[in-house]
């Protein structure tokens, strides 16, 4: 294992069970290549009928979170580009969701007015000294990541390992982006919860296994029922199968 790498997983608690991604190697984690590895049922990936969807915009909206319906992976980084303004701070619990709408792409390359503080944290060599940093910034202007599962009654389910991700959503964060495509939407927090264990954790599991040859673990898992800062928190629905 080469030195990045012996890095990135010791700060595997970010992704397994999900991460901030350093800049060192890669490793991918888009679905498909995993899929073939695991035994999953593919029911958890389908949609919502336009009844489910606009139920599940209603009651996430009845508890305080904004929605904002897009059609699209391509469109769904025009919301999160626009929502963000010029000398903001920005961090986030990277999701392949967030990866697959480009955003991860967009904040690395640099062509924006903000303040990257996921660059600023893996650029710090002494370990205290990031993960002090790594904990400061759940305090970011504008904290991104996905969810897991989509609760039609209006809530919103995510895990960690280490909780660096889920830890800024309820509180931390002044400003809460999350996207998530249509294929979360399940009927309550029940159905969710099953999701995350049932599915998502399956591939994010054999991800790292392949990764840094360790299982991964929904150790710290949120249930996120309402938002009570007016205007704090953004859900981002892609009518796309996009995530784990």
């Amino acid at each position: 294992m080469t030195p990045g790498l012996l890095v990135w997983a010791r700060l595997a608690g970010d992704r397994t069970f999900f991460p901030a991604k350093p800049h060192c190697s890669y490793v991918s984690q888009q679905k498909a290549d995993y899929v073939d590895d695991i035994d999953v049922d593919d029911d958890w990936d389908s949609h919502p009928t336009a009844d489910e969807l606009a139920e599940a915009v209603e009651n996430l909206e009845a508890h305080g979170f904004d929605v904002e319906v897009v059609e699209d992976a391509e469109a769904a980084l025009d919301v999160l580009v626009d929502e963000i303004p010029a000398g903001a701070s920005v961090m986030n619990g990277h999701s392949t969701t967030l990866e697959e709408v480009g955003f991860t792409e967009y904040l690395d390359e640099g062509d924006h007015d903000w303040e990257d503080l996921a660059s600023e944290i893996w650029s710090i060599d002494d370990d205290e000294e990031r993960d002090a940093a790594r904990r400061d910034a759940q305090t970011a202007d504008y904290f991104l990541g996905g969810v897991n599962g989509v609760a039609q009654t209006g809530a919103l389910v995510a895990a960690d390992l280490s909780g660096s991700r889920v830890g800024a959503y309820p509180f931390a964060a002044k400003n809460l982006l999350l996207v998530a495509g249509v294929n979360k939407v399940v009927e309550d927090v029940e159905a969710a919860r099953e999701r995350l264990h049932e599915y998502a954790y399956e591939f994010e599991n054999q991800r790292a296994q392949d990764a840094y040859g360790v299982e991964s673990a929904p150790s710290k898992e949120l249930i996120y029922r309402q938002e009570g800062t007016e205007g704090r928190t953004t859900v981002v629905l892609v009518e796309e199968t996009l995530g784990y």
